[in-house]
């Protein structure tokens, strides 16, 4: 166990030596693998915020339940046992008075609350639906609609269509990015990998004539791939949270502007340790499959 501990450190070691021997080509192509990991992570991060933003702003993937207006305290108890069975989401209870004077803030609506002879606004429950899917969401509002005293529904499920549509045609897009750029960073490494066999292909020949094994010759060049990998998907890392640190003040004011408390949420780290697993895995299967055509021509 400790001496193939030792080989394994070794083989690392010696992958370490040919990063820093040409720090700069290093760096370049770090960058260069930073920057096809960043476009799909923060194309991933954008969704994941938008969605977390539809549940942040108010009345959007929302359920109104409007009742009749004869409706009392009995009708009022049973609707909201109802809504505990469905267990639909969180609910709130507006009554019409509240309607009411929030109609009466809102601008140019003062006087003409004061012409009506009467409150005509119903009582009504607001639900947070848990499940955003278009279609769940029509199927609650189906359900809602049939409870006694209950007059009208409302639901904009065109929007939230349209907004799911969205979502996932940005989802498919990414996941395109991400195959692209995967490729990208495979190809990057698997010529790295090259360059780096055939200048040192008489040491290899050597090598192999004294008795070192395929496997012994390969094991630094995977290394080196994977570290590569690794190193670009902390670059990755680190430019996509930069982007995001200089893109929340914006948005943050922006949301307020709306009526929404709402942050951009970066990368957690998680995160980052799953950007850095993906960076290591496709350096790693570059590496491979560059040794596995390039050192058979020498050995």
């Amino acid at each position: 166990m400790s001496a193939w501990l030792a080989q394994h450190l070794a083989a690392l070691r010696d992958a370490l030596r040919r990063l820093t021997a040409a720090p700069l080509n290093s760096l370049l192509s770090l960058l260069v693998i930073g920057v096809a990991l960043t476009l799909p992570t923060a194309g991933w991060l954008t969704l994941d915020n938008l969605r977390k933003l539809t549940g942040d702003t108010p009345g959007v993937q929302q359920i109104s339940i409007f009742l009749a207006l004869d409706a009392g305290k009995r009708e009022h108890s049973e609707i909201e046992s109802r809504l505990k069975e469905v267990r639909a989401g969180p609910w709130r209870f507006v009554p019409r008075e509240e309607a009411l004077k929030r109609l009466q803030a809102s601008e140019g609506m003062t006087e003409i609350i004061a012409s009506l002879p009467r409150n005509p606004l119903p009582d009504a429950f607001i639900i947070t639906p848990t499940e955003a899917q278009p279609e769940a969401l029509e199927s609650l509002a189906k359900i809602f609609s049939t409870w006694p005293k209950v007059a009208h529904v409302q639901l904009d499920s065109a929007w939230v269509k349209r907004f799911d549509a969205l979502l996932r045609l940005g989802k498919l897009v990414v996941i395109l990015l991400a195959v692209l750029f995967a490729g990208a960073l495979v190809t990057i490494t698997f010529n790295t990998i090259r360059l780096q066999i055939l200048a040192q292909a008489a040491e290899i020949e050597l090598a192999k004539l004294i008795g070192a094994t395929d496997t012994y010759i390969q094991r630094p060049l995977h290394y080196f791939g994977l570290l590569q990998g690794a190193l670009g998907g902390l670059c990755a890392a680190v430019l996509v949270s930069a982007g995001f640190q200089l893109l929340t003040p914006p948005v943050a004011e922006l949301a307020r502007l709306y009526g929404a408390n709402f942050a951009l949420q970066g990368l957690s780290v998680s995160d980052i340790l799953v950007l850095t697993a993906i960076g290591s895995a496709l350096g790693w299967l570059g590496a491979k499959i560059s040794v596995l055509i390039h050192l058979r021509r020498i050995i």
